[in-house]
């Protein structure tokens, strides 16, 4: 395998996804570099839309695919943002928009735990009957205000307890080894040695 297609267009995300097409020579691209517009995501699932996410990419380039779904729960918020993280405050996308709303939704509520879920799924061909799937979840909590610069998405307002950072005030090496996008990526390098797709040699 020497070339796939990422199929996402967020620039934070394809920075984390670079350390699987450098550390085993992968020639990675981006579903934007060949035209290809984003996938619908219609699903409740994280798998399901990082699934469709991946097939309509490896449809349209005729590539290996990779893509991911990913966002942060709130369990007393039943769960959400959720699958609809990207999108929670409304279109167009907005971290800070929707960093507000997930702090104003939080107002009054004493219990702040969260954490962010990625699945990410690897498709050899659109029509690939075994998708690789893999997934990491990261613990943390809600700040009562945004703090950090670093990262993106609802980083800012997301506290590592026994660090008391927020996933904004990490460097990227402190953030690939413990994010759920990092934990996803370790497993998914996994399978595909073990599916003999990749080698420790590139």
């Amino acid at each position: 395998m020497e070339k796939i297609i990422i199929a996402s267009n967020n620039a934070g995300k394809l920075r984390e996804f670079n350390a699987l097409s450098t550390q085993f020579g992968i020639h990675a691209v981006t579903q934007g570099e060949l035209g290809i517009g984003e996938a619908e995501e219609p699903y409740a699932t994280f798998v399901e839309n990082a699934l469709t996410k991946a097939r309509h990419a490896a449809r349209i380039g005729k590539l290996p695919a990779l893509a991911d779904d990913s966002g942060i729960c709130v369990p007393a918020l039943g769960g959400a943002p959720g699958v609809w993280s990207a999108r929670y405050a409304g279109e167009p996308k907005s971290d800070a928009r929707n960093n507000e709303k997930l702090l104003a939704d939080m107002q009054g509520i004493t219990d702040r735990r969260a954490f962010f879920y990625c699945a990410l799924v690897f498709v050899r061909a659109a029509d690939d009957p075994q998708p690789i799937i893999a997934d990491g979840v990261w613990h943390g909590e809600i700040t009562h205000a945004p703090r950090g610069s670093g990262g993106f998405g609802y980083n800012p307002v997301f506290n590592i307890p026994n660090l008391n950072l927020t996933a904004a005030e990490i460097n990227d090496g402190q953030k690939n080894a413990l994010s759920h996008r990092g934990q996803a990526l370790q497993v998914l390098i996994e399978k595909l040695a073990q599916f003999g797709l990749i080698t420790a040699h590139g």
